[in-house]
């Protein structure tokens, strides 16, 4: 492995060591013995969940094609899992409001353990249920988990502050560290004890298991609005009128679908970016660095969210042009080097510059959950809070699958670009939510419920 590789690798930890180990009272929020349990708790189960998903995405590709299925069948897979998380995710999601976010969290473990399962089988029909099973979990744990928390926390009167402390830590370990180790748990399961590519599916089931466990044995049950006068459909309706009627909801949601789609077209990109003619790279420690890059970006965000003096609507939009910026390098970099069609022992000149800009850009990845996290605990309504943000990831799946479906339709170079559009209009929306923000009550959008529709029609 190039020394490159290790020294971008040993600068990321030395600079998230660094600011962990240097944080000053500054940089801390001072809490209580009993927010502390809880958080700690909190924090033991989301990562134990977002262990049970790392586990699985390295291997979930290589599993298939080990069945014999070629590019197109895969895609398709992956094409229904996006599917299903936008169309049955999106129900499940709603339901935790009204049955109960503690529900939704086992109902998560459940159906991802069910879609681990299906690994063990080669029949295409079977996997494919398993991608359904996985595009209806992975809606729950975006969603139900820090439903219940932001929940969770106003029941028991925490101050609002120390939810930030919640999510950067969150975003710290089940981002980061745990995917890291997850990565080098799936490497030694399946190359060091050579169990097979189904070895980490099973270990993310036994892990699941254990965390329902947790979750059965000391988290209460919170709803958003449990009233037997709402149905499913009216639930959706109300979800849909907060996003139309308040101005700040609706540029939060499109805020964190543009943002989102670009990271999930990065996941698709960066490895023929940096072998664009098929030369060797370390896959999986070029992946344990962009994930340091992202605990340093979680480390940030929580210095940043700690001083109450500074707004996250103010910082954002700074995040959103670096980012924009760091994706725009691939476009950069082949306008002023010639690129080269001969395969490479090593890394080129152009790649390395490449991973440095993309280790930039999952560093902005760790500041941005936790900082939307914030965000979302202060703007989504507590009564609709899952659905709202399954609403969210509606736009996010159609894309994602949209650029699957044409993955090889475009240049790579056009699918960077389009990144960097997608974060320069987020930074765009990110400055005019913090100018209504920031205006009295009075001077925002009037909510829908306040509006005769037939005498004042809703303009946007």
């Amino acid at each position: 492995m190039e020394v490159f590789y290790y020294m971008v690798f040993g600068v990321m930890a030395a600079i998230v060591a660094a600011l962990e180990l240097s944080k000053t009272n500054k940089d801390r929020i001072n809490t209580s013995s009993s927010f502390n349990s809880f958080k700690n708790n909190y924090l033991v189960v989301f990562s134990i969940m977002m262990a049970g998903d790392w586990l699985q995405g390295p291997y979930v590709y290589y599993l298939y094609s080990t069945y014999g299925f070629g590019k197109g069948d895969i895609g398709q897979l992956f094409i229904a899992g996006f599917g299903s998380s936008m169309l049955f995710g999106t129900i499940v999601g709603s339901l935790a409001d009204k049955q109960g976010r503690k529900r939704a969290c086992v109902t998560y473990c459940i159906v991802y353990i069910l879609s681990c399962i299906t690994k063990h089988s080669p029949q295409y029909r079977v996997l494919m249920v398993g991608r359904i099973l996985g595009g209806i979990a992975t809606s729950l744990l975006f969603s139900a988990f820090e439903s219940w928390l932001i929940a969770e926390h106003n029941k028991r009167n925490f101050d609002q502050q120390w939810l930030s402390l919640t999510f950067s830590k969150a975003v710290f370990l089940g981002n980061g560290l745990v995917a890291i180790l997850s990565g080098l748990f799936g490497n030694l399961l399946v190359d060091t004890f050579s169990f097979g590519p189904v070895a980490p599916f099973d270990a993310a089931a036994c892990i699941l298991a254990i965390g329902m466990a947790i979750i059965l044995t000391t988290w209460s049950e919170n709803y958003g609005d449990p009233s037997d006068s709402k149905d499913l459909l009216t639930q959706f309706k109300v979800a849909a009128i907060a996003i139309a009627s308040d101005e700040k909801i609706a540029l939060l949601g499109a805020i964190q679908s543009l943002f989102e789609a670009s990271m999930y077209t990065f996941v698709f990109l960066w490895t023929p970016a940096l072998s664009p003619n098929d030369e060797e790279i370390p896959h999986g420690f070029v992946f344990a660095t962009f994930m340091l890059a992202s605990m340093l970006g979680s480390s940030l965000a929580a210095r940043l969210m700690a001083r109450s003096s500074l707004r996250v609507e103010n910082y954002m939009q700074i995040v959103f042009l670096v980012s924009a910026a760091s994706l725009l390098l691939p476009i950069t970099t082949s306008v002023l080097v010639t690129p080269s069609k001969v395969k490479e022992e090593g890394l080129s000149l152009t790649s390395s510059i490449q991973l440095l800009g993309f280790c930039v850009f999952e560093a902005c990845v760790g500041i941005f959950w936790p900082s939307i996290m914030k965000m979302r605990s202060q703007y989504i309504p507590e009564e609709a809070r899952s659905t709202i943000m399954n609403f969210f990831r509606v736009p996010l799946n159609i894309f994602v699958c949209i650029v699957l479906y044409n993955v090889d339709a475009f240049p790579i170079t056009i699918m960077f670009g389009m990144c960097s559009i997608f974060l320069f209009v987020a930074s765009i929306l990110q400055r005019r939510l913090m100018v209504i923000s920031e205006k009295p009550k009075g001077e925002e959008w009037s909510p829908m419920k306040d509006r005769n529709s037939e005498v004042d029609p809703l303009t946007l």
